[in-house]
């Protein structure tokens, strides 16, 4: 081996060396930690280090996610010195203003676990971003646009109204990979997502300007109050193709990709009241254009058969939303609970189908029986009037069985009245008849033998009994289901009392949820919107999904006093109430 051969091998080992000696450090950077709330910054989680391995990320809960990862590795020698670095790069979007945090990332090395220390990030309101034609961002921000269109912003409280999602973009850019950020709510709106099928890009003019734009989400919302009711925005990722006006090798033109996230400004909905002059009594809320009918499969019933009497109404409208008419006959037929079915689809900007009650009615005895007419009440938006249809009554005539007996008058009975005389006494007895006393000893009987036996069997039963209670206390997370069962028992139990009565059901309900939150978290909880109470759960940590889940229910509980309400849907709402008190008592 020459000198030549050995001095390179020497220096190849000693590179080797330093590498290995070196200090494994892992930290994050960031490109700017002031910004407005429509700014976006860049993040970088560095190691120094090669070998390492399992890099997990920040949750980013208060921050949307415009890009990453993306990785990008660096190894330089320099006067006999190496560097390493291997980076882990996020483009990062703040969702609120206020001092945020963005919290530790982890990755393994040599079998230890490495983390960065969190970063804070001070977010303003939003900034004006100076207009540059050549920046590529500008450029994207000025071609591609997601709006909201709604049908109708004054509709009537039940009156369906339907919000349209269009994405439009201009010629001069690309638009693909499109993402949507399920993040919104329609608080106090019956809510239904239209599928959409069949989709093409289609054209049109927007600020003066020719347009393409594709159709990527339709709602249908149903107000169930009157007011200002606002539709959260709608959020969208898209990846914009900017053109750089350079082109390739074959002449074609080259394009950066710029992730951008897209947001539909709140619309404002002012909910009409329904008119109260003219409001028919029995109307129970239907708002549309509809038809009604009463019909009956049969009339004319053999023995132990029976009629299907079904009423129905057909149309367009808040189908679904409101209670239908129910029948009035006679005690001598017997009425069955009745069949809820429905066929409901939405069309245009409402809701079209039919739903209807079928009763099954059995009578008792020979005979023609009434089922007395019913009648239906709707509120037309179009005309702005209250329409009342009746369907006429149906008789139905019994041929086998036996007429109805005629009602036998009570037979009075005279009650024999004792004479008062002087032989209404009874004989007084002259002889008397004594009897032995019972002299038995309660040493040796019995009951000794029992009282001292019982002493004996006590101990070994409470030692067992001690046992159970030490290890049913030893059991922590079984006490605190138990006590978080008890709890729930305790604020749910005037719900309890109401299943079957839908409005007091469900307005005990809501009002045991608020009491809960009430005594956990030392506030009153009637008065604040359910956006604030979401707000102070997440800054107690309760995991979003159970907030979701309250929030929910809150909503089915104000939903449900307007729609018809089953017994077991009452009592699926109060088990899921249950569950969720649970899951917040042991998240507080």
């Amino acid at each position: 081996m020459n000198f030549k051969t050995k001095n390179l091998l020497i220096f190849f080992f000693f590179a080797v060396q330093l590498i290995f000696a070196q200090q494994a450090a892992f930290k994050a950077s960031v490109s700017k930690n002031k910004l407005g709330l429509n700014q976006r910054f860049r993040i970088e989680f560095d190691i120094n280090v090669q070998g390492a391995d399992n890099f997990t990320p920040p949750s980013f809960a208060n921050f949307t996610v415009i890009s990453g990862p993306s990785q990008s590795v660096n190894q330089t020698w320099m006067n006999g010195k190496v560097t390493f670095s291997q980076r882990y790069i996020y483009t990062l979007q703040p969702k609120k203003m206020g001092n945020l945090t963005v919290g530790s990332a982890t990755i393994e090395y040599n079998g230890n676990l490495l983390k960065t220390k969190p970063v804070k990030i001070s977010v303003t309101k939003e900034v004006e971003v100076p207009a540059d034609p050549n920046n590529p961002d500008y450029i994207a921000d000025q071609n591609i646009h997601l709006v909201a269109e709604v049908s109708n912003t004054k509709p009537y409280i039940g009156e369906a109204i339907t919000v349209v999602y269009k994405i439009l973009v201009s010629e001069k850019i690309i638009a693909n990979n499109l993402r949507e950020r399920p993040s919104q709510q329609f608080n106090g709106f019956w809510h239904q997502n239209i599928e959409l099928k069949n989709q093409r890009v289609q054209e049109t003019m927007y600020n003066g300007e020719r347009y393409r734009y594709l159709i990527v989400k339709k709602d249908l919302l149903i107000p169930q109050k009157s007011g200002k009711l606002y539709i959260d925005p709608f959020k969208m990722g898209v990846t914009v193709g900017v053109p750089t006006g350079r082109g390739d090798f074959f002449g074609n033109m080259i394009t950066r990709n710029i992730a951008k996230e897209l947001t539909t400004k709140k619309r404002l909905i002012n909910v009409q009241e329904l008119p109260v002059e003219g409001q028919p009594e029995n109307f129970t809320g239907a708002v549309g254009d509809f038809t009604y009918k009463m019909t009956a499969n049969r009339t004319r019933l053999k023995e132990n058969s029976s009629a299907e009497i079904k009423v129905q109404v057909t149309g367009k409208g808040n189908l679904n939303l409101f209670e239908l008419p129910k029948i009035t006959t006679s005690e001598e037929l017997e009425v069955y609970t009745p069949t809820r079915a429905d066929k409901v689809r939405p069309s245009g900007n409402t809701l079209s189908g039919r739903v209807s009650d079928t009763y099954v009615v059995v009578p008792e005895y020979k005979g023609k029986y009434k089922i007395s007419e019913t009648s239906f009440s709707y509120f037309n938006p179009k005309d702005k009037k209250y329409h009342t249809i009746t369907a006429a009554p149906i008789f139905i005539e019994s041929l086998g069985g036996t007429p109805k007996a005629q009602e036998e008058k009570p037979v009075e009975t005279k009650k024999d009245i004792l004479a008062n005389n002087d032989n209404n006494f009874k004989d007084i007895e002259t002889k008397t008849k004594f009897f032995k006393e019972d002299t038995s000893d309660f040493y040796n009987s019995t009951l000794y033998y029992i009282l001292i036996i019982i002493p004996l069997l006590a101990i070994p039963v409470g030692i067992i009994i001690g046992n159970r209670k030490q290890a049913r206390d030893a059991d922590v997370e079984g006490k605190r289901l138990r006590r978080a069962n008890k709890l729930a028992k305790k604020y749910l139990s005037d719900a309890k009392k109401q299943l079957g009565k839908k409005e007091e059901f469900y307005v005990a309900l809501e009002k045991a949820l608020h009491n809960f939150l009430k005594a956990k978290l030392k506030i009153e909880t009637t008065d604040i919107s359910k956006e604030k109470i979401a707000d102070i759960l997440r800054s107690k940590d309760v995991d979003a999904v159970v907030i979701q889940e309250f929030i929910t229910v809150l909503d089915d509980c104000d939903f449900a006093r307007f729609t018809p309400t089953t017994n077991v849907m009452m009592q699926k709402e109060f088990d899921k109430a249950k569950d969720l008190i649970i899951k917040l008592d042991k998240a507080l």
